[in-house]
C-alpha cells in the first residue's frame, strides 16, 4: 500500500513527462494539462490504496484513457463544427511552457552547447509526434517512461509483441528522420 508521501513523491515525479506524453498526443497545451491533472486525480481517487511499484503502470492507463476521451470529444466536437459552420478551431502549436525551466545538470552548459540542445531536442519531439498514436505511445512508455514489455502492454491493452513490434517501428521511423534532419544521437 503506498504511503502518502509515496503517492506525493510519485507524483511529482511524472508530472512533467505526462503532460509531454499528453502533449504529443492532442498537440493541445491546455487539453495536455486537463488530462494530465484528471488523470492524477483519478489515481489518488481510486488506486491511493494499491501498492507503490502499481502507480506507473495504473497512472499509464488511466493517462491514456484520459487522452483518448479528449481526443474523441474533441473528434465528436470539430464533426459538429464542421457540420454548421466554415470555421474551425485552429490547433496552437506554440512552444512548450515547461522548456524554459532549466534541467538538472543544465548550470554550466555553454549558451551555444544549450541553444544546441535545444533545436535537438525541439527537432525531435516534431518527429515523436509524427509517429503514428500506438506506436508513439508505446515508444514513450518503453524508453521515456523506462517501462518494461510487460507493463506496457499492460498498460496498452495489448500483447507484449505488439508493444515490441511498436517499438522496433517507432526507433527505426525515428532514426531515419532524423538522420535525414542531420541529427545525430
Amino acid at each position: 500500500m503506498a504511503s502518502r508521501a509515496e503517492l506525493s513523491s510519485f507524483l511529482e515525479g511524472i508530472e512533467r513527462r505526462a503532460y509531454r506524453t499528453a502533449l504529443f498526443a492532442l498537440r493541445d497545451e491546455e487539453l495536455a494539462l486537463d488530462a494530465v491533472q484528471d488523470a492524477m486525480l483519478k489515481l489518488c481517487a481510486s488506486y491511493a490504496g494499491r501498492p507503490a511499484p502499481e502507480l506507473p503502470m495504473l497512472f499509464q492507463r488511466i493517462l491514456r484513457n484520459a487522452v483518448y476521451d479528449l481526443l474523441r470529444r474533441r473528434k465528436v466536437r470539430n464533426t459538429w463544427t464542421t457540420l454548421f459552420s466554415a470555421l474551425v478551431r485552429e490547433v496552437d502549436e506554440s512552444d512548450d511552457p515547461l522548456d524554459g525551466l532549466p534541467a538538472a545538470g543544465e548550470a554550466g552548459q555553454t549558451p551555444q552547447a544549450s541553444l544546441e540542445q535545444q533545436q535537438t531536442l525541439a527537432v525531435i519531439e516534431r518527429e515523436i509526434a509524427r509517429l503514428p498514436a500506438r506506436q508513439r505511445e508505446a515508444f514513450l512508455m518503453r524508453y521515456w517512461e523506462e517501462m518494461d514489455i510487460s507493463e506496457t502492454a499492460a498498460a496498452m491493452g495489448c500483447s507484449e509483441g505488439s508493444v515490441k513490434t511498436h517499438c522496433s517501428r517507432a526507433t527505426k521511423t525515428l532514426a531515419a528522420a532524423l538522420r535525414a534532419r542531420g541529427v545525430v544521437l
